[in-house]
């Protein structure tokens, strides 16, 4: 029975993968470092901005010591939040299923490897705070994606609203716009639907359900997954 959906955000709920790249690109311009479009999406898109920038001195192409990432994400946060003032944008369709949702009474929550001033900054600035009972953002676990320790904790804190009975894991369903997410969620126990706003449905085939846009879901579709 379906008891709780959980969100991922960028290329979710919003169209911020790209304005993520920009302040990726920007921040890591003072080293001579950058990413392209395609190997961001490929190799970089499912983690936070630590793993990220720690993936980056693995690979030998940031050259710092992994001591100053703390500095360059408080950089790349403060250009972030500049690009999602003028240019962020909630994708078609997500409002319309958030109230769906809302009006089955089913809690919502985010999991996402952004920070927490991030999240909460589009989704002020797009009037969708409300519909969250939970955001679990990247400063709160010490594993991100593909580890589901994140939505784990996002299932806590619903939990802790006191449902009589609590919420499990395999009554949730997990959104996701990315393989790493995917496999967390499923890690998590969780039943998992793939929207495909960042990837082809042939990369995220190990969904239980994959979709062009969040509409195109039906409670019915929902609750079959839980069954």
């Amino acid at each position: 029975m379906l008891k709780a959906v959980i969100f991922d955000f960028d290329g979710v709920i919003t169209d911020s993968e790209v304005l993520h790249l920009r302040a990726f690109n920007k921040s890591l311009a003072q080293f001579g470092v950058g990413l392209t479009t395609k190997d961001y999406y490929q190799n970089y898109l499912g983690f936070s901005d630590f793993d990220c920038y720690k993936m980056l001195i693995t690979q030998g192409l940031l050259k710092i010591d992994e001591q100053q990432i703390g500095d360059i994400i408080r950089q790349k946060s403060v250009i972030f939040e500049e690009l999602a003032k003028t240019e962020g944008r909630t994708i078609e369709g997500a409002y319309e299923f958030l109230k769906l949702l809302e009006r089955n009474n089913i809690p919502m929550a985010i999991c996402s490897g952004s920070l927490l001033v991030e999240i909460e900054l589009m989704l002020d600035e797009a009037h969708l705070r409300h519909f969250f009972k939970a955001i679990v953002s990247a400063e709160q676990v010490k594993k991100g994606k593909p580890h589901p320790e994140g939505f784990l904790l996002a299932l806590r804190k619903l939990n802790n609203d006191d449902p009589q009975p609590p919420v499990a894991a395999n009554q949730c369903i997990v959104i996701e716009d990315s393989h790493w997410g995917l496999q967390a969620g499923k890690a998590a126990g969780m039943h998992t639907i793939a929207v495909t706003n960042s990837y082809d449905a042939e990369q995220l085939t190990m969904a239980d359900k994959v979709v062009a846009r969040l509409t195109d879901l039906s409670m019915d579709d929902l609750h079959q997954l839980c069954a």
